[in-house]
């Protein structure tokens, strides 16, 4: 079988980059953009709601972590055989997270000869993780204890961004097979580096990968708003037409204002279903491609949260100007 040509060096990249979790920084608890299949952090108040991973599934691809606060672990004697009895145990499966000074303070870990956990399957190594801010009001410098070395920074990742192997892969065909359906995706792969005939042979060959895995069914893919009804890409919030340019062009800077490593394009992954606690929506036909702009709005509220919100912006607005246009009358 003949090897399947390359794509271009960028837009593979933002494929890769598809099946990986959004980034963090080295002040809380989650690892920093790494495969969606990573071990996943469940706060203990939504563990009835993620317990069970998606797909039927038996079991979390790299495990889970249940997260408590000091405050629910330490509210009275008996909390800990409670929280054994749902099978959740300090250092094993579960972590205490100290985020506050309050929290410090009131039940030093150090006072209860606890060590900082690092590992990420059982045993732990350790009962709890501390990301306690600086106070400078308070003369308290930062606490950050627990996954803080460069190998092992960041306990896992937020439950909500979980995908397991076979999702991400499945996932990242379907983008790719919604990229080939840009109205231009054939001469922008050729502008970027490939030659004609290996973007002809690239793009029937994943056409084809999809429409086996049942990735390509047109309908759906339009009723999700990831294709309109000509089966061309859109962006699934405004739902305007795509260009293939957009996944390799950077994001216009404004004037003074510019940095030299910027790496946002204007096309980025879009969750159609926003991500959120108690369901899996990093899935296929849940996923397309849309405007970054569009994307930053939409992520946390949803497609129809956010068209409600806009609709009554664009409603305040439009009673303003008709106001100002009887008066100048």
């Amino acid at each position: 079988m003949a090897k399947v040509p390359a794509l271009p060096r960028l837009l593979d990249r933002k494929l890769y980059k598809a099946g990986q979790t959004r980034g963090a920084d080295d002040d809380v608890i989650y690892q920093n953009r790494v495969l969606r299949r990573s071990t996943v952090l469940i706060p203990y108040d939504c563990w009835n709601d993620c317990q069970n991973p998606p797909e039927g599934a038996a079991e979390y691809e790299n495990g889970y972590i249940v997260l408590l606060t000091p405050e629910d672990y330490f509210s009275r004697p008996e909390r800990a055989q409670e929280l054994a009895a749902q099978g959740l145990v300090a250092g094993a499966n579960a972590l205490i997270v100290y985020e506050t000074r309050e929290q410090w303070l009131a039940n030093n870990p150090d006072a209860l000869n606890w060590v900082p956990a690092e590992q990420r399957k059982s045993p732990l190594g350790g009962q709890y993780i501390a990301r306690v801010p600086a106070n400078t009001a308070e003369g308290g410098d930062k606490i950050n204890r627990g996954f803080t070395t460069t190998k092992k920074k960041g306990a896992g990742i937020r439950v909500f961004e979980y995908a397991s192997k076979p999702t991400i892969n499945q996932t990242k065909l379907q983008l790719e097979a919604v990229f080939w359906l840009c109205i231009d995706a054939d001469a922008t792969v050729i502008r970027y580096g490939m030659s004609q005939q290996n973007a002809e042979l690239r793009k029937a060959s994943t056409l084809e990968k999809a429409r086996l895995q049942n990735l390509l069914d047109l309908p759906r893919l339009k009723e999700a708003r990831i294709l309109n009804q000509n089966g061309t890409t859109i962006c699934p919030l405004c739902l305007e037409e795509f260009s293939a340019e957009g996944f390799f062009k950077r994001m216009p800077q404004a004037q003074g204002r510019a940095v030299q490593d910027l790496t946002v394009t204007q096309v980025n992954l879009f969750h159609i279903q926003e991500l959120k606690v108690g369901v899996f929506n990093h899935r296929p036909y849940n996923v397309g491609w849309g405007h970054h702009h569009c994307n930053v709005v939409a992520r946390d509220v949803g497609i129809p949260g956010t068209l409600k919100w806009m609709e009554t912006v664009l409603t305040r607005n439009g009673l303003v100007v008709n106001r100002l246009v009887a008066a100048a009358e």
